[in-house]
């Protein structure tokens, strides 16, 4: 799995944020049966910078706790985890290649932003710790980059489980 976590705040937190951010996305990656190695980006910011960022890309003018910028939408990604499994197989279905960075074979996912003014004003309104809303947010994101919505209340119901089991999976408990 290739992460690349760029930290704006230089936050200090209680626990190592990339070790953490690994094991979430790796663990969403088994979950989903992902059959490739992946590239993720994880921007850690403040208010300041994902309110611009959600009033660019979803014309809200307001911070939020985490966006997340996939590179494919579910079908794209169901028809590639369940069709392509070898980069010659990649090769013939070549409007896919844009999808695999062409230097390391991985499947890109996309971009993960997260303010950590709103993830720990939030682990504070939720009472639980820090950690465990980081990784809350970076499975919510994950799970959007792997196709997931939470428009209707099936799909929220869905998300809200597989989040819950990605967590629990990793004992970070509420």
């Amino acid at each position: 799995m290739g992460l690349h976590i760029e930290d704006e705040g230089n936050v200090s937190f209680d626990f190592d944020i990339e070790d953490i951010a690994k094991q979430v996305v790796q663990t969403t990656l088994d979950v989903e049966q992902c059959p490739y190695e992946v590239e993720v980006s994880l921007l850690l910011t403040n208010d300041e910078t994902i309110q611009q960022l959600n009033s660019d890309y979803r014309g809200m003018e307001r911070p939020t706790d985490v966006l997340s910028f996939p590179v494919n939408d579910r079908a794209g990604l169901l028809e590639i985890f369940g069709q392509v499994n070898t980069m010659e197989e990649m090769e013939e279905e070549y409007h896919y290649l844009s999808s695999f960075n062409p230097e390391s074979g991985k499947l890109i996912l996309g971009d993960i932003v997260i303010s950590v003014d709103t993830l720990v004003r939030q682990a504070g309104e939720y009472g639980h710790s820090n950690k465990r809303e980081y990784a809350f947010l970076i499975a919510h994101s994950m799970l959007h980059l792997l196709g997931y919505g939470h428009q209707g209340e099936q799909e929220r119901f869905l998300m809200e489980e597989k989040q819950e089991h990605i967590l629990s999976t990793l004992k970070i408990p509420r």
